[in-house]
């Protein structure tokens, strides 16, 4: 390893001026270009180099408006030049087993092998983030395709040991918003054990003020609440309550 490398400063430009895009214009993504965003996302790591992930590309326009609704009326999912899902995905690798006389009802029925195949998603679309971005795309994730979660696997086919853990607009954007501000560093990173909750929130109230004057500014006086307020009235009620039946049908016992 070259310690002496050079830090790629576009990189950390670009990494730390993301946000979310949710006005797309009509131009498509070329078909090269969507190969090398794919591509970049597959160089994501994944746990013991099993790949525990699968994307779908949605483009058909009757499917885009269904997903549309599933996710709670988003336009975004239907103007945007590629919809594509993420999805945790065990099928793969249990078929390959049986292939190979090998039953893995056991270790796929654990709670275990649902997080491995979960956060390879994750790590892959966060890839496909960047790649995207990278080139002068816009990008907006999309958790609202959980709302109907049955009927988006019937939308796409998805067997059982598969699911959707969310989706994301691919586009050229129309309107780039301000990037959002983030918690304070102090709020999220720590060193060597969790920090007391009441030193990290002398940090959260500062961040609190700032994220006021930000919707204070983008609403034009018109919203006006901390985050603290807003994280509260999100999180209050519970939301999704049939996840867990829905995994255990879909063929994740979560054992």
């Amino acid at each position: 390893m070259n310690m002496n490398a050079e830090v790629n400063p576009d990189v950390l430009k670009l990494l730390q001026n993301h946000r979310s895009v949710r006005k797309f214009n009509n131009r498509k993504i070329s078909d090269r270009d969507l190969v090398q965003i794919i591509k970049s996302a597959q160089a994501a790591p994944s746990s013991s180099h099993g790949q525990a992930y699968s994307i779908i590309g949605v483009t058909d326009p009757e499917r885009k408006a269904k997903l549309a609704e599933y996710a709670g009326g988003q336009p975004q999912v239907e103007s945007c030049s590629h919809f594509l899902v993420f999805c945790a995905d065990l099928y793969r690798l249990e078929k390959l087993a049986l292939q190979q006389g090998v039953n893995m009802t056991e270790s796929m029925d654990s709670t275990e092998m649902f997080m491995v195949a979960t956060i390879d998603a994750a790590l892959v679309a966060q890839n496909t983030a960047i790649a995207a971005e990278a080139i002068g795309l816009g990008i907006v994730y999309t958790g609202g395709l959980r709302n109907h979660p049955y009927e988006v696997a019937q939308l796409l086919e998805l067997p059982k040991r598969v699911y959707a853990v969310f989706g994301m607009c691919i586009g050229y954007p129309e309107v780039i918003p301000d990037p959002k501000p983030r918690l304070p560093l102090e709020a999220v990173y720590f060193e060597n054990k969790y920090r007391d909750f009441e030193e990290v929130n002398k940090h959260i109230h500062q961040y609190d003020e700032t994220m006021k004057a930000y919707y204070l500014n983008r609403t034009h006086g018109t919203r006006s609440e901390t985050w603290s307020e807003t994280m509260t009235h999100k999180r209050k009620r519970p939301r999704r309550m049939n996840m867990k039946s829905f995994l255990l049908e879909q063929g994740f016992p979560l054992k």
